[in-house]
């Protein structure tokens, strides 16, 4: 009993301690946000009625802004006191608002944050032009800045993150798929967004190149200690918390770290049980399959292993700062690792 009271109270401190790290980066970048939000309302903005309809849907239904928030502290971590960064924040947020448009209709998700999908209630002819449309607004910000530089790093990004969906889609279902190519996939299609939302605060603020790649280095290894967090939620209690239902990539067929790491240590008649789920999505009985794919990875710790990667990935995070004198944005930014990181709590 005071095991398991112990374990709610850690909970319960975890949590707490997630809430001040938001709190601590918009203690930062609070005014700045405003503007952003103000600028992503007036872009959303068109005499076709069903685009803002829609994009306000999924904008509405958003998490926390995480990397637009990080592009407007990390242009305070770097000195920076002008007007260009919340327009280059919403930039971001309509690149990553995009991409999740895109996303939901390639995997034919019904929900979205514990909401029925732009897709699910429009339909995914209207999700996809309507990603298109904020792709497009966010290169219009991206001109209306002017800076070559930054328009070269936030193009390359997307370029890079449909690079990620594609292998992404071409991994999926397929066993075979090795520990490198899934990273290649998670750098592409998460961190790279993160990276240069970071990095976007070193060159807006002139910083030397130095502490754009410190910035990059964090942003990068952020997003890949993000989205191992989020591979490990898929099969975590946690994920009805989050509005999500376990075992979405298992149903999927799509090869993450922890069934990476389970095949590869699987017994011959375990590799054949998940080459069936996986690659031939032959599950007749979908929860006995899901609860027998989770018992092995918790036979062969895999779900652990995946948090234990991502601690180490926060850890390269906050090592990128070093170059950087303490300051409430640099405290701040050091608390976002924690904050992605424990919410496998």
């Amino acid at each position: 009993m005071s095991n398991a009271v112990n374990a709610k109270e850690t909970a319960s401190a975890r949590g707490e301690g997630m809430d001040a790290a938001l709190d601590a980066l918009m203690k930062v970048v609070g005014p700045d946000l405003v503007r952003v939000n103000e600028t992503i309302m007036a872009r959303m903005t068109s005499s076709v009625g069903l685009i803002p309809q829609l994009a306000g849907y999924i904008i509405a239904a958003g998490g926390k802004r995480l990397r637009p928030l990080l592009t407007l502290a990390a242009a305070r971590l770097c000195g920076y006191d002008g007007d260009r960064h919340p327009k280059l924040a919403a930039c971001v947020e309509f690149i990553h608002t995009a991409t999740l448009l895109h996303d939901d209709v390639v995997d034919e998700s019904m929900l979205r944050r514990g909401r029925d999908s732009a897709n699910a209630v429009w339909g995914n002819k209207a999700s996809v032009l309507v990603g298109d449309f904020l792709f497009a607004r966010s290169f219009e910000l991206m001109v209306e800045d002017g800076a070559l530089k930054i328009m070269g790093i936030l193009s390359n990004a997307t370029s890079v993150i449909a690079e990620g969906e594609v292998l992404q889609l071409v991994t999926a279902n397929d066993t075979s798929t090795t520990e490198d190519a899934y990273m290649a996939v998670i750098r592409a299609k998460t961190a790279q967004l993160f990276a240069a939302a970071c990095q976007v605060g070193a060159v807006v603020a002139e910083r030397p190149e130095v502490e754009e790649q410190a910035l990059f280095d964090y942003g990068m290894n952020l997003g890949i200690a993000f989205q191992l967090v989020d591979d490990y939620l898929d099969y975590s209690a946690k994920q009805q918390e989050l509005g999500k239902t376990v075992g979405d990539d298992f149903m999927d067929g799509k090869i993450t770290l922890p069934v990476i790491l389970a095949y590869a240590r699987g017994t011959d008649e375990e590799k054949a049980f998940l080459r069936r789920c996986l690659e031939d999505q032959d599950m007749p009985d979908y929860e006995a399959d899901l609860a027998h794919a989770m018992e092995l990875m918790k036979r062969y710790d895999t779900l652990s292993e995946t948090v234990v990667r991502a601690r180490a990935f926060g850890d390269k995070a906050r090592a990128a700062l070093a170059p950087f004198p303490d300051s409430e944005a640099k405290s701040a930014l050091l608390g976002i690792v924690d904050f992605c990181i424990d919410r496998v709590y």
